[in-house]
């Protein structure tokens, strides 16, 4: 399944260029409105937790483990709902954020099976997950009084998964939840040639059309569904998106852990240039997609290579600083000193500065005088 989050978008300029033609202009459904799409879109998700339980396995070290089932409430009486599991002190628990995207507060409704107890991804970071999918509608002719007239349909299951979803290039949903749980441990079996995870993080997500596909749908999915995935997160993958060294969780200016792209219009309509606060330069390209972060005309890669050394009149490459330097120096490598991250260029003394957790790394500080 393609879960790139542009997709609904380049769906949009299809539509846009077809409206042009006379003959077909009629047969084009006009954008909806994405507020009133949400306020839609929330009614049955809020519905459907209302109206159905979950089974949760716990098998600790097996294929079914943290696997949940949802279905309709029958016994009223023994069986919670959902919505019932809002806050709870305990897992399950049911956890709501909000994400402002398209000028639209959405209510994201995400529910914590296990959290994990590894580290957690970034939102422009790997993830190796399995995940069962399904969307969500109302039957026709139904309205909010009966709440178990919201239907979910499964349109894809990945049990084991072959390859890491780069979160940056899913929908927005899938970026804004993963960060909101760890992963857990790996451990190989010798006799099957398999990797067992244990302690994974496992969830539910349930996601308004606007976090998920919106007009676009895809495959089997109708356009501007509401979508449920339950997953879990069994390991995590670093990218380097601009290719800079720099990995892209690093990226982070601001430091509060997530990175934007307001680039894109449709998500950010009223966003400015230098809006967005993960952009050094503020050139509108964020940091993390940026080959020169500071905008002095001098690449990231460039600024962070380490000086050449010159051995018996050869001049040899002493590689590239890493973004923090090691707690101990590698006294085998006699050359070089692991100790070093990427330096802050201190003006009043000349100096570098390689260690204190603050610095302005060169290759964000435009000063910096580096010499071709």
């Amino acid at each position: 399944m393609n879960k790139f989050k542009y997709y609904f978008i380049l769906t949009f300029a299809t539509l846009a260029i077809f409206s042009c033609s006379k003959s077909d202009s009629a047969d084009v459904e006009p954008l909806r409105d994405f507020q009133e799409q949400y306020n839609t879109d929330i009614a049955v998700i809020e519905d459907y937790l209302e109206a159905n339980t979950i089974t949760v396995t716990n098998n600790p070290g097996q294929t079914d483990d943290q696997n949940v089932k949802i279905e309709l409430i029958t016994k009223p009486n023994e069986q919670k709902s959902i919505k019932s599991y809002l806050n709870s002190p305990t897992f399950p628990t049911l956890k709501v954020k909000t994400v402002n995207l398209h000028n639209v507060d959405y209510k994201l409704y995400y529910l914590v099976l296990r959290e994990g107890t590894g580290e957690s991804p970034s939102n422009v970071d790997g993830v190796l997950s399995s995940y069962n999918g399904t969307y969500l509608f109302r039957k026709a002719g139904a309205t909010t009084t009966d709440p178990s007239v919201v239907t979910a349909t499964q349109f894809e299951e990945v049990v084991f998964p072959q390859t890491f979803y780069d979160l940056y290039q899913m929908i927005k949903g899938w970026g804004e939840v993963f960060p909101e749980f760890k992963v857990g441990t790996a451990v190989g079996d010798s006799a099957s040639g398999t990797i067992k995870y244990n302690d994974f993080g496992a969830g539910v997500m349930f996601l308004p059309s606007g976090l998920g596909y919106y007009a676009g749908g895809s495959g089997s999915i109708p356009s501007y569904s509401p979508l449920v995935f339950s997953f879990k997160l069994y390991a995590l993958q670093r990218l380097d998106h601009d290719g800079d060294g720099i990995l892209s969780y690093l990226e982070d200016k601001n430091g509060d852990g997530y990175m934007r792209d307001m680039r894109n219009t449709t998500e950010y309509p009223n966003q400015k240039l230098g809006d967005n606060p993960d952009d050094t330069d503020k050139d509108g390209i964020p940091d993390f997609l940026d080959v020169d972060d500071d905008g002095d005309g001098y690449t990231t890669k460039v600024e962070t290579k380490r000086p050449d050394i010159i051995i018996d009149g050869k001049t040899i490459s002493n590689g590239y600083y890493p973004f923090n330097g090691a707690a101990k120096d590698d006294l085998s490598t006699i050359y070089i000193d692991e100790t070093q991250g990427v330096p802050a260029y201190i003006q009043a003394t000349k100096t570098f500065d390689y260690t204190s957790p603050e610095r302005t790394r060169v290759y964000l500080d435009n000063t910096y005088p580096l010499k071709k």
